[in-house]
Parts: structure tokens; C-alpha cells; sequence
């Protein structure tokens, strides 16, 4: 091939490359606004080239390469964070600018997705508004107590997807966003009805949450569980049944290890421990330490809660799953607080979209998943709960010594005798008092060594007495136990 030749074939390749870079285009553009976010969606007909350029003041510019004809096409939805978008063309280029006059303080991000089987090339620019993030995740001033002395025990329900994500769609065209929305509301109202609990919901509306702000909404919030609603999809339609999904242990540990590298987050788990820990080598182990027991808390209470949120649903629909399930979903990310996620059923089958859609199956799901948060809360109450603090009026309180039979060891000490119900119980020593008066047990208590995923509601189901019971053996001002502790247990 001679040098004209070749020469011609790259004049024509470059004005191919050209071609088709510039025969990008803007279809439309979908506005999704949230309590504190903001998501501009670009729909393009190629994957676009595009650059963030430096803000000024208030304006937000997009350049995009390979458009010829400054236009936006149908724009849909608004926000008071977004004033006005206009497009321009950029002198002497084959691009665009497209230009977004904000209202607020805000930080912006931009990136390119790929087609869907809704969508197709999209350029994305999300916008955080500075102010509403921080009073969407704010803590409150602090929990409020019930007549009855005590706090409510805060129940965080989660509505799956919403917004420009409308989760999985079913055969006849139903969002999966609109199915977990019905079910949460209807969740939040059993839960708000009952003395001693209260309801709170990550979305209220139809917008949409990073699954990893969920989390951050419901610590806000204080809340003593994360209850995500969800319905199921997949390639087989024959598919069925609810499942409930926990915490992985491979997830939990990397989101301690990546927490503990943010110290905001590091701060907030440790609950204000962080405060007296100074960043040195061996300091952070002790760090370490107490996120490591927090997260053995919340991803034993959130098996627990689990199971018994499977046992009642098997009783309104079918089961796909009769075991919890562990995975890396993102919205059951932290370690701190008891997460569950709900898949309601499949969606993607005939027979149960038609189920889904109906208000008196919601219903029915919404109560069995109401009664075995009751049932657990009911069992094990967090030590500052109101209904904690009713249970331990009418538990038994400490009689004489008499109700105890003891025998002196060599050293004079006494010492309380029983047979161990488990492997790693022995028998303990103790000084006075230390058995509720009026109980039905023996009259013996053990000692059980805490090991690694135990909690203390766990102990309490496992030996059969009131977390309460517990709590006053062993003088715990809360339902914070450690590793290697050695817990006083009464034989009933």
C-alpha cells in the first residue's frame, strides 16, 4: 500500500471517528428529586464522553463531546434545588455544555450508566444539597419516653428502591418500589399503634436513597432495628416465596474496617467511646474491640429477629427460604444496628405480582412482620425501653440469703453450687443475695462465660429467664456484654 493510499484511508477513518463522535445526542432529561439530593438523568442514544468543569458560584457546568445541535430534548420532573438547565454550544467543537443554575450550597458528582432493560446510555449528575443532608441525618435531641416512663423501642422500616429506581417489574408491569412503599406505611402504622414503639421510615415518598444512606437515616434516627422491605425477581417466573436476608460476616467485617478509617463514622459507631480513644496503635485495637462487639450484637439480635419474622410469615404466605440467608446487600451494610431485609415474595411470578398488588395481602404481611418484632422486643427489651422498665417492676426482686443454698469453701467464701446447663457454665462464686424472691426455680445459679456472637437476649432465651433477671444479677446498666464476661444465670 503506497503513502496516498494509506494516507486517504486515515483521512477517512478520522472523518468516520468524527462522524460518529458527533452523532451523539440529548433524547431527554429526567429530573428525581429527594429530602436532600437532587438526580439529573440525561437520557443519551451513545455513551457519553463528558467532563465536570470547575463550579462557579452557583452554576453546575456538563461539557458533552460528539453533540452537534444544542438541545435537551423533553425534560420531566422539577426541584427546588435546580433553578433552570439550559444547553450551549461550545465555539468550535463538536460539544455541548449543558448548565444547571443551583438554589443552594451543594456538591455534585457525575458518571455515565449503561443501557438497561428500561434504559439506554444515560449521563448522571447527582447534587447533594449541602443543608437538608445534614438535617436529613441529624440526630434528634433525644428519644423520647412513653407515659409510662421509658423510651420507645424505634423500629427503622426501610421502602425499598423509589425514585428513578423502580426495582424489579413484574410480568403485568408492577414497580417493586410501589409494592415495598404499601407494605412499609402499613408496617409503620401497626407499629405506631402498639404503647412503646415507634415507627420511623427512611423515604416517605417516592425518591430515591443510596442503599448505603439508609443505614445512616435509621442511626439518626436511634433506631433499635432496620427492617428493609423488598420483593424478589428472577429469570425463572416459577420462582416464589418471602425469604429474609442478614448481615454477612465478610460484609460486616470490611464496613468495620472501612468505618474505622473515617473518623465521623467511627465516632458515631462507638457511640461517643471515640471521644476517649486517641488514635494511637494500640488505642485503635481497643477501637477495634468495640466495633467488633457491636457488630457480634447486631448481627446475632438481626438473625433472631430473622427467624422469627420467617416462622410468622409462614403463616401468610410462601416460603422461598426457611432459613435466614447472609449477604453483602448494601442496605443491611452496618455493623452498629440490627438490619433485616424482607423479600415479600417474587414479583417476577404471575401468580404472586397479583398477590403483591392487593391491599389485603400487604396487609397480612405487614401484620406477620409486625407480631414478630412484638414478640422479640416483648422477650428482649433494651434495658431503657419502657417496656424494660414495666417488666422489671413486676419482675421478682432479691429476697434474703436464706433462698440461696450455699457451702463454704476452704477460704470461708461462699460459694452457690448448681449443675451447668452448657458446656462452658461452671459453677460461681457469689456474696449475698442473688436470686429473685418468690422465683420457681432451684435456688441455683451458674456462671456462663460470653463467648464470640453471643448476646444477652440470646442468653436469656437459651436459660429461660427475663433479660431484666440478668441484668440485675449481674448489675448491667445496659445490654452490652463482652467477650470472655463471666454472667451470673438462676436456674428456673
Amino acid at each position: 500500500m503506497n503513502f496516498s493510499r494509506m494516507f486517504g484511508l486515515g483521512l477517512c477513518l478520522t472523518f468516520f471517528s468524527v462522524a460518529v463522535l458527533a452523532a451523539n445526542k440529548i433524547d431527554s432529561v429526567r429530573i428525581w428529586p429527594s429530602p436532600d439530593s437532587t438526580r439529573v438523568v440525561f437520557d443519551m442514544q451513545q455513551k457519553p464522553v463528558f467532563r465536570l468543569l470547575p463550579k462557579q458560584g452557583a452554576l453546575v457546568t456538563l461539557e458533552i463531546d460528539g453533540i452537534s445541535e444544542p438541545k435537551l430534548g423533553k425534560m420531566s420532573g422539577e426541584s427546588e434545588l435546580v433553578k433552570s438547565i439550559r444547553v450551549q454550544k461550545v465555539s468550535g467543537k463538536a460539544s455541548v455544555r449543558v448548565l444547571l443554575d443551583l438554589s443552594r450550597e451543594s456538591t455534585e458528582k457525575a458518571f455515565a450508566l449503561p443501557p438497561s432493560d428500561r434504559y439506554g446510555h444515560r449521563l448522571v449528575l447527582d447534587i447533594t444539597d449541602v443543608q437538608a443532608e445534614k438535617a436529613f441525618v441529624a440526630p434528634p435531641p433525644a428519644r423520647k419516653s412513653s407515659s409510662g416512663g421509658g423510651r420507645d423501642i424505634i423500629i427503622a422500616i426501610d421502602a425499598g428502591h423509589g425514585g428513578h429506581d423502580p426495582g424489579a417489574v413484574g410480568p403485568k408491569g408492577t414497580y417493586e418500589k410501589h409494592i415495598t412503599m404499601s407494605v412499609a406505611e402499613k408496617l409503620a402504622a401497626l407499629i405506631n399503634k402498639e404503647p412503646g414503639f415507634k415507627a420511623v421510615q427512611t423515604r416517605t415518598g417516592d425518591y430515591y436513597i443510596y442503599p448505603s444512606k439508609r443505614p445512616d437515616v435509621a442511626r439518626s434516627k436511634q433506631a433499635d432495628l432496620l427492617v428493609s422491605i423488598h420483593a424478589d425477581a428472577a429469570e425463572n417466573r416459577k420462582a416464589s416465596g418471602a425469604s429474609v436476608w442478614v448481615l454477612s460476616l465478610k460484609r460486616a467485617t470490611t464496613e468495620v474496617g472501612r468505618m474505622m478509617e473515617q473518623t465521623e463514622q467511627h465516632s458515631e459507631l462507638l457511640g461517643g467511646v471515640a471521644e476517649v480513644i486517641k488514635d494511637s496503635a494500640n488505642e485503635r485495637y481497643l477501637a477495634q474491640t468495640v466495633l467488633d462487639l457491636s457488630m457480634n450484637h447486631s448481627m446475632t439480635t438481626g438473625f433472631d429477629v430473622a427467624a422469627g419474622v420467617l416462622r410468622e410469615l409462614g403463616h401468610v404466605t410462601k416460603l422461598h427460604k426457611k432459613e435466614p440467608q447472609a449477604a453483602s446487600l448494601g442496605v443491611l451494610k452496618a455493623p452498629d444496628i440490627p438490619s433485616i431485609l424482607v423479600e415479600t415474595g417474587y414479583i417476577s411470578n404471575h401468580n404472586e405480582e397479583q398477590k403483591l398488588k392487593t391491599a389485603s395481602h400487604q396487609q397480612k404481611l405487614a401484620a406477620a412482620i409486625f407480631r414478630a418484632l412484638k414478640k422479640h422486643f416483648h422477650n428482649s427489651p433494651p434495658a431503657d425501653s419502657a417496656i424494660a422498665q414495666r417488666r422489671g417492676k413486676s419482675d421478682l426482686q432479691l429476697p434474703d440469703q436464706r433462698s440461696v443454698p450455699v457451702r463454704s469453701n476452704t477460704a470461708g467464701t461462699p460459694t452457690v453450687t448448681g449443675t451447668p446447663a452448657s458446656a462452658g457454665s461452671a459453677p460461681v462464686r457469689v456474696a449475698g443475695p442473688v436470686l429473685p424472691s418468690g422465683s420457681q426455680g432451684s435456688g441455683r445459679i451458674i456462671v456462663h462465660k460470653v463467648k464470640s456472637g453471643e448476646s444477652l437476649s440470646m442468653l436469656a432465651r437459651k436459660y429461660g429467664v427475663p433479660m431484666s433477671q440478668l441484668r440485675q444479677l449481674n448489675q448491667l446498666k445496659s445490654d452490652n456484654i463482652r467477650i470472655g464476661q463471666n454472667l451470673k444465670v438462676p436456674q428456673r
